[in-house]
């Protein structure tokens, strides 16, 4: 009995470490994909930065309305499935499944209806980027299908089958490329360079991608339709409950979870309302539209592909701490915080110092016809690692039921965001180097310092993490070390190839030697080696090379 219980345990950790791979994999190239599409829609004659502001204001707003229908859903719908299916109710899993796709299927439709209807006074008024309307009615229906497939994703999930949820966000993404490189080639060839129509087909082509989804997760439920109806009839602990008390359920689990990415949401749209409005000031409209553009566009794109390497860890430490919880035993779960925190710091310093001594050539090699921007991706990127930080310790908190913790953190942050942005933006950057847009940026980084500081210092309240500055000397060493040699490999490339393989080449280096300054200075313990993918056969090496 106790093999199988030993072998039932080994089975089911096999299974969530190859799930978060899974995740892992599709995130990165989720993000690649998506840089791709952002490099063709910016480098595009007649989209570029003007174009960046117009689709990006309004997908601001979209992404809003999405926060306040879908965000919360996958994860509560998955938690309500997961609990009845772990005592067999397999007929309770699949009620909740049903009134959860009639909820919030009947929610998503009514904001895709008031996002239709206002899309005019929202582009006019709140934005003050007319332009904007037509992407904002090109968007409105596909909140109604994101947040069927979003109920969908979160039955599955409480299935343990995380391949789908996967799979349809790496569909959804290819679809909209392809779909976003067509319209706007179609667009450009039968109307001409008209950047407001090129923007609403690159919204078009995002609620296309979305029906896609849809019918990809519906046609995938229809074929294991007759498995799940199986299971149902060999239910056991079938507890009835009524539909209000399911919905009651499915709320109760889903608003906490849902307020959160709200006040995000609420976070990045400071930027769409107040830029543009506070800019007019000294610039004209275009000018401004082109700066909130940049900001919006190109810099907010590169600054987010770090963020993506963090995924992994921080889905995996809410199950970790709420584990730890219950068995009363942090002892493990501070181990992977401590691992999970020093990730961060070796991904994020390495990135912003990346990004502030070659902002400019990087814009250029991947933006060549619009490069404007180096200053705000110098700005920008110093957020990077403290983002990463957050998101650790926002899952930490999470996982020890602190849930309206981190929302009030990041409340503060918005206000701190907001006021930041209403002082500094309508400076003319000729009378202060932070005003303007940087002035957006700069808050931005600002709101995250200090968000960072108060969710480490309570964290530290509820558990005992060792974590400080010590686990920043080494990284900022190998960050300092690997920079030296970058330059010294950027110089001496530009006499020989290109300024833009140049580039290339010296960041396939430095990351080559930030890798290796890490193995020599032993920044991990031999504890952390092993549990990094393939760890221990490179522990064995290092260890022959009388490194470890």
């Amino acid at each position: 009995m106790r093999k199988l219980i030993l072998k039932d345990k080994k089975l089911n950790k096999t299974s969530f470490l190859k799930n978060v791979i899974i995740l892992f994999v599709a995130h990165i190239f989720i993000k690649i994909i998506g840089v791709i599409n952002k490099i063709y829609l910016t480098n595009r004659q007649g989209f570029g930065d003007e174009g960046n502001a117009i689709y990006s204001s309004a997908f601001q707003i979209y992404a809003l309305f999405l926060t306040i229908s879908s965000i919360g859903i996958p994860n509560a719908v998955s938690k309500l499935i997961s609990e009845r299916l772990a005592i067999g109710d397999s007929k309770g899993a699949h009620k909740v499944f049903k009134i959860a796709i009639i909820t919030f299927g009947f929610l998503g439709f009514i904001l895709s209806v008031i996002l239709f209807a206002f899309a005019e006074t929202i582009s006019y008024k709140w934005i003050q980027i007319p332009e904007a309307k037509l992407s904002l009615l090109a968007l409105s229906p596909s909140i109604f299908f994101v947040s069927i497939t979003s109920v969908i994703k979160g039955y599955f999930n409480g299935r343990q089958n995380l391949n789908i949820g996967a799979n349809s966000q790496t569909i959804e993404q290819i679809f909209r490329t392809i779909l976003t490189i067509g319209l706007i080639e179609f667009i450009a060839q039968t109307t001409g360079l008209d950047t407001k129509v090129m923007s609403a087909g690159a919204a078009i082509a995002t609620t296309l991608s979305e029906i896609i989804c849809f019918i990809y997760l519906f046609r995938y439920y229809g074929s294991v339709r007759k498995e799940i109806a199986n299971e149902i009839r060999r239910s056991v602990n079938y507890k009835y409950k009524g539909i209000r008390k399911n919905i009651k359920d499915i709320l109760f689990v889903s608003i906490p979870m849902s307020i959160g990415p709200i006040i995000g949401g609420i976070n990045k749209n400071i930027d769409s309302m107040t830029i543009v409005r506070n800019l007019k000031n000294f610039m004209t409209e275009t000018q401004a539209k082109l700066e909130y553009g940049i900001l919006s566009g190109k810099i907010d794109t590169l600054v987010s592909f770090p963020l993506s390497f963090n995924f992994a860890f921080t889905s995996t430490l809410i199950p970790v701490v709420s584990s730890a919880k219950a068995s009363k035993n942090f002892e493990s779960a501070i181990k992977k915080i401590n691992f999970s925190m020093l990730i961060s710091v070796l991904i994020g310093i390495p990135s912003t110092a990346g990004m502030i001594l070659f902002a400019k050539p990087i814009l250029e090699f991947l933006f060549p016809n619009q490069s404007a921007g180096t200053f705000l991706l110098q700005i920008s990127s110093i957020s990077i690692c403290f983002i990463m930080l957050n998101q650790n310790i926002n899952s930490v908190l999470h996982g020890l039921g602190k849930n309206i913790v981190p929302t009030l953190i990041l409340s503060f942050g918005s206000i701190i965001k907001l006021i930041l942005n209403t002082m500094l933006v309508k400076i003319n950057p000729n009378d202060f180097i932070f005003g303007g847009t940087a002035g957006a940026a700069i808050s931005t980084v600002i709101s995250h310092i200090i968000t960072f500081i108060i969710a480490l210092y309570v964290l530290k309240k509820y558990i005992s993490i060792d974590f400080g500055l010590k686990d920043f000397v080494k990284p900022i060493i190998a960050t300092i070390m690997m920079l030296i040699c970058m330059i010294s490999t950027y110089t001496r490339l530009l006499s020989i190839f290109s300024q833009k393989l140049c580039i290339l080449l010296t960041l396939l280096i430095g990351v080559t030697i930030y890798i290796v300054l890490i193995v020599i200075l032993k920044v991990f313990s031999i504890e952390q080696l092993n549990k990094i993918p393939f760890g221990k056969n490179v522990y064995k090496i290092l260890k022959i090379l009388k490194i470890y």
